[in-house]
């Protein structure tokens, strides 16, 4: 139900622009809680909480937070952690249960939750990755992290992941896998363009400028 104010012209707009914003506000909302991948996704996420928070913000900072994180990258590392692709053992046997809707499911639950920044430990350290994440080093062939991943850390949904936020002793990890070749490989059916990108990327990048920038990173806000 709207209502309108009408005592005085100038007032009638505003209020109807207000009226409006907050039936799509919840008309949005009601979209998400009634979504049947989101209920879905809710009664499988149980298990996830101990590792990744019951609010997708990692109480563990070796593990990821997925709160905010795009549906389709969730559902496309819980493919590569059941073929193998991505080597963990406790990840690949809960992946190994899951099937396609399943994974899309989990995607689209802690895709709805809002992320938030974890803060720096370093600021200092941190300081000096600021230029490599926003310019790139084009003498050494390393594009802009912020290219792909957005200023913001936000990253580009269904393309690449979002990273601000995150804690920086998981990108740390994940950094220095793909420079190691650990993770990143192809697979026939899956030719991982983006992994291969990330492992040429970090081959190039030293280790102080690993931890640059998963400390960068990691105080980033993302929303």
């Amino acid at each position: 139900m709207l209502l309108f104010i009408r005592s005085s012209r100038s007032a009638f707009v505003p209020a109807l622009v207000l009226a409006l914003a907050g039936l799509v506000s919840m008309s949005a909302h009601a979209q998400i809680d009634k979504s049947p991948d989101f209920a879905k996704g809710q009664a499988l996420a149980g298990v996830c909480a101990g590792c990744h928070g019951v609010d997708g913000v990692s109480p563990v900072p070796t593990q990821p937070n997925l709160a905010g994180m795009s549906w389709q990258y969730i559902a496309k590392q819980l493919r590569h952690f059941k073929s193998g692709q991505r080597d963990n053992a406790i990840m690949k046997g809960f992946a190994t249960t899951l099937s396609d809707g399943d994974m899309k499911a989990l995607g689209v639950y802690f895709s709805s939750m809002k992320g938030r920044p974890i803060g720096t430990k370093d600021e200092k350290l941190a300081k000096t990755a600021e230029k490599l994440y926003r310019g790139g080093d084009a003498a050494r062939g390393i594009p802009a992290c912020a290219g792909c991943h957005s200023p913001s850390g936000a990253g580009i949904p269904a393309q690449y992941p979002r990273i601000g936020g995150q804690h920086a002793e998981y990108t740390l990890a994940q950094l220095t896998s793909f420079r190691a070749g650990i993770r990143g490989g192809a697979t026939k059916d899956d030719a991982n363009i983006a992994g291969k990108m990330m492992m040429t990327i970090a081959g190039k990048l030293t280790e102080p400028e690993i931890k640059a920038l998963a400390e960068y990173t990691s105080g980033l806000k993302a929303n």
